[in-house]
């Protein structure tokens, strides 16, 4: 990188050029990030500015509205919607951001007037707050940017109703990416046991009830999400015992008691969240699909998943064997899956589908 690529300020715009001096495009540039240059339009002479935002964001909203017929979803999804660094999740008129690009950061004030002319949000929440805003050199911070919010946000899953702190909660609040996930879970729950570990705020376990399970167990270590789950299942008339508890603490326990469960769900925060994780990542998965494997009953169900981005889904779908294996299970997968279509992939970034998932049935 020559001393004048690496004076520009960071997050400003550039003209992208070959080696040969043609245009190729315009985007961001952050001379201290990995990733320098991130493209915004193939058209060199493209304007990045309100009218460009606001394109973007409309193309997002009316994708989302022919998906959706609620307004609850991730509404951009970083590269796949032309804005890379930038994502925004909808809570109905609520807006959670997270601008994890200096690039985004430098547009944000456009990027919340556009939002306000475009949805007219009563409360704007910016959870700038991932680790990965330290690699382009920016501070970490979360605040409700404009309007108020009085506690937690509610929204609709597949018929059902849940609570999201957009404050102190997890990412945006809410994991949209898993809603064709649990749908599929729930059509497998009737008349089993269920129990759902890392349930956070419970968005497995409380679809499983409404499906008609008979007993419903969501286990999360933190007491915050647990309430936030009971405050759900009380709002969707019905019930869920929420366990406080370490997942393998609480599935070794209940495997020296002879618990078995006709669905169990295993959802876990990122193993591998680097490459330097990815041995101890592997292995964790291995252990976690070992001792969830030996939860199910015969003839039960088993969801397994991954959002570490740095585990690919072959090497994920070996771990899960290789539990399986010393569980001394065996069954079949009725369905490979990644996150749902309000996440969508670039074409040309397979390596950002980041989340994994197998639902299979045990022997």
């Amino acid at each position: 990188m020559t001393a004048e690529a690496k004076a520009l300020e960071p997050g400003g715009l550039v003209t992208i050029v070959d080696a040969g001096g043609e245009a190729l495009g315009v985007g961001t540039f952050n001379p201290h990030s990995l990733i320098a240059v991130r493209c915004l339009d193939r058209d060199p002479a493209q304007a990045v500015d309100a009218a460009f935002l606001a394109g973007r964001l409309r193309r997002a909203l009316e994708l989302r509205d022919r998906l959706f017929d609620r307004p609850f979803y991730r509404l951009v999804h970083a590269e796949a919607d032309g804005l890379p660094g930038l994502v925004i999740d909808r809570y109905g008129d609520v807006i959670a951001l997270q601008a994890n690009t200096a690039g985004m950061e430098a547009l944000l004030p456009q990027i919340l007037s556009v939002l306000e002319d475009l949805l007219h949000p009563t409360a704007v929440v910016l959870k700038n707050d991932s680790p990965v805003r330290r690699l382009e050199g920016l501070d970490l911070y979360d605040r409700v940017e404009r309007g108020q919010l009085e506690g937690p946000v509610r929204l609709e899953e597949n018929g059902a109703v849940f609570f999201a702190d957009l404050v102190t909660g997890q990412k945006t609040g809410w994991f949209f990416d898993q809603r064709d996930n649990r749908a599929a879970v729930a059509a497998l729950a009737r008349d089993r046991s269920v129990i759902d570990f890392y349930s956070y705020a419970g968005g497995f376990a409380i679809q499983a009830a409404k499906a008609g399970a008979t007993q419903v167990t969501a286990v999360d270590r933190s007491e915050g999400s647990l309430a936030l789950a009971a405050r759900s299942a009380e709002e969707n008339g019905v019930r869920v015992d929420c366990v406080r508890a370490d997942a393998f603490a609480e599935m070794e326990r209940l495997a020296a008691a002879g618990s078995r469960f006709g669905v169990v769900v295993a959802d876990p925060p990122a193993f591998v969240k680097s490459k330097k994780d990815m041995a101890a990542g592997a292995k964790g998965y291995r252990k976690m699909t070992r001792l969830a494997g030996g939860l199910v009953e015969a003839g039960g169900f088993l969801l397994v998943a991954s959002c570490s981005h740095h585990m690919d889904p072959a090497s994920f779908a070996e771990e899960v064997r290789h539990g399986l294996s010393q569980a001394g299970r065996t069954g079949r997968i009725l369905r490979q899956s990644g996150a749902g279509a309000a996440h969508p992939l670039h074409p040309w970034l397979p390596e950002s589908a980041y989340l994994k998932a197998l639902l299979l049935q045990l022997d």
